[in-house]
């Protein structure tokens, strides 16, 4: 029989059905990791033991991974920090978004490895940063803070969009997300997704994704139409007019194919399509 793992060294697998409070476990998991893999030990040292809370800790992984030679780490942390002072529900809106990814990538194990390696996560609070930027009327820099999620993350979204909690960017590389797009709370999308306009008109032009809306691989959706709450856009569709609540469009021009659709499809992050396909072009 083999000699048995010590327990202190084990990568203990929690439950996504009962998520624990977030700065703790991140810190626990953060110690395990760093007994366990000594050659990380520094670097989860300065990104999560050193800080005395998740604030800290994410303008610090924000500044680490963003910052160069024209705008140093050190700016670009208290840029972060005073985002988090004077607006700290910026920081509950990113204990939400890392509990979604938990809770619907299969691949997490805990908060570390999104924390730490999932650029969607990442890109999504750069975004978060820059829009508070954006709407203290700073926008050379908010700009410039995109620029440089595009560059890092290959995430390009315009610090104005407006975009509720509890959102999962699973895996992130080519998503693009447009000025005057508005995204729902509870959202999951995949990569790939495009929220767009049709042409080079201003103002209003982007889409508006309701709560709980799932959007596949490479979907995208153009224009300043409305996808309902809980409604799934398959991947790969392109959908150039509304979408019921709780209604799937797929294909190319997208057509619906079931209404409703699963209760919770950002949730569950069910891809699956009914076989019945409607006989009208959304």
């Amino acid at each position: 029989m083999g000699r048995e793992e010590p327990k202190s060294q084990r990568l203990e697998v929690i439950d996504p059905a009962t998520p624990p409070p977030v700065w703790p476990s991140l810190r626990n998991e953060a110690e395990r990791a760093a007994r366990s893999e000594p050659a990380l030990a520094s670097l989860l040292n300065a990104v999560v033991l050193s800080h005395n809370n998740l604030g800290d800790a994410l303008s610090y992984q924000i500044a680490r991974k963003l910052g160069d030679q024209e705008l140093r780490a050190m700016s670009l942390r208290e840029l972060a920090d005073a985002a988090y002072r004077a607006n700290p529900h910026l920081v509950d809106i990113a204990e939400l978004d890392l509990k979604a990814v938990f809770e619907r990538d299969p691949a997490c194990k805990g908060y570390v490895q999104p924390f730490l390696f999932f650029k969607g996560f990442q890109a999504l609070q750069t975004q978060r940063v820059a829009n508070w930027l954006w709407n203290q009327g700073r926008e050379t820099i908010a700009l410039y803070l995109q620029s440089r999620m595009s560059e890092v993350f290959q995430v390009d979204i315009h610090p104005a969009t407006s975009i509720g909690h509890g959102v999962f960017i699973d895996h992130g590389t080519g998503i693009v997300i447009g000025e005057t797009a508005v995204i729902g709370d509870n959202v999951s999308m995949l990569q790939g997704v495009t929220l767009g306009g049709t042409g080079k008109e201003r103002g209003d032009r982007h889409p508006k994704i309701g709560k709980g809306v799932l959007l596949g691989a490479n979907a995208t959706v153009l224009g300043n139409i409305i996808i309902g709450d809980y409604a799934k856009v398959a991947s790969g569709s392109v959908v150039l007019k509304p979408v019921p609540p709780g209604c799937t469009a797929a294909g190319v021009p997208a057509r619906l194919t079931n209404c409703p659709t699963c209760a919770e499809p950002a949730r569950s992050m069910d891809h699956t399509l009914a076989e019945e396909v409607y006989d009208y072009v959304i």
